[in-house]
């Protein structure tokens, strides 16, 4: 999936496989689009932010294209554009920041939650490429869980950026669901409404190997109408605070 194929000057093709509903995974846009940049981009440095808007759907029948455009080159940051395209249109817009590790002073505030270990957990994958095991909720609208890649990623940082970035685009739209007033309501909701996300934003603190378990935490900060945001936390499983992820979930009854 991350072979991306050159298609002249800073444009790569890549493909995705058949997802469960039918159209293409976020996640897998935004790790695409993300690689995409890091091949334009000096091995000095690292991904720090990534900032993905989701036109419109994508499809596993064909090809995608990955556009980049080098908005800034400087001695501490540079930022890219990337642009995703299938033959419908841009399904994707994407900025990512990349920054040299300058040091300086380390503070964390923000705490793991408690979890059982994962091993003490019942496995609830949709997909054969990661692996996820959710904690019992501890409140409205959150949802806590284990996460890692099945298979082994290369001791590459940027790629296993890419890998969280592909993660990380699962739970925030359970968050925003488990927030909805239907919810509890009926159990046919998935058949009765439809959701998907609208936006995606990482924030790269630490080096994290997305292959190694980690804890994923996230909270639905309220519901807007047929939309809801989600704001959450990406743990190492010794509590290192790693990454923080927001997304825009979009959530509405399906039409008729």
């Amino acid at each position: 999936m991350m072979a991306l194929e050159p298609y002249g000057d800073d444009s790569w093709v890549g493909t995705g496989p058949q997802y469960p509903w039918g159209g293409l995974y976020g996640g897998q846009i935004v790790a695409q689009g993300l690689w995409a940049a890091v091949a334009t981009v000096d091995p000095a440095f690292q991904v720090n932010s990534v900032h993905a808007s989701f036109i419109r759907s994508g499809s596993h029948t064909e090809k995608i294209l990955f556009e980049v455009d080098r908005v800034r080159d400087g001695r501490s940051f540079c930022n890219r554009r990337v642009v995703a395209r299938q033959p419908v249109g841009a399904i994707l817009t994407m900025t990512a920041s990349f920054h040299v590790d300058e040091g300086g002073d380390a503070v964390q505030t923000v705490r793991r939650p408690a979890v059982p270990h994962p091993d003490e957990l019942r496995s609830d994958a949709w997909t054969p490429i990661f692996d996820r095991r959710f904690v019992p909720p501890t409140g409205p609208g959150s949802v806590v869980a284990w996460m890692r890649m099945e298979a082994p990623v290369a001791d590459d940082e940027a790629l296993q950026a890419c890998a969280l970035a592909y993660v990380s685009d699962d739970l925030p739209t359970d968050s925003v669901v488990a927030l909805h007033p239907d919810r509890d309501r009926t159990d046919r909701f998935h058949e009765q409404f439809f959701s998907a996300s609208l936006d995606h934003a990482i924030w790269f603190h630490r080096p994290l190997r997305a292959d190694d378990w980690h804890v994923q935490s996230f909270t639905c900060q309220g519901l807007m109408g047929s939309r809801g945001v989600s704001l959450g936390h990406v743990f190492t499983a010794d509590g290192t605070h790693a990454a923080t992820v927001s997304q825009e979930v979009v959530v509405r009854r399906k039409r008729a």
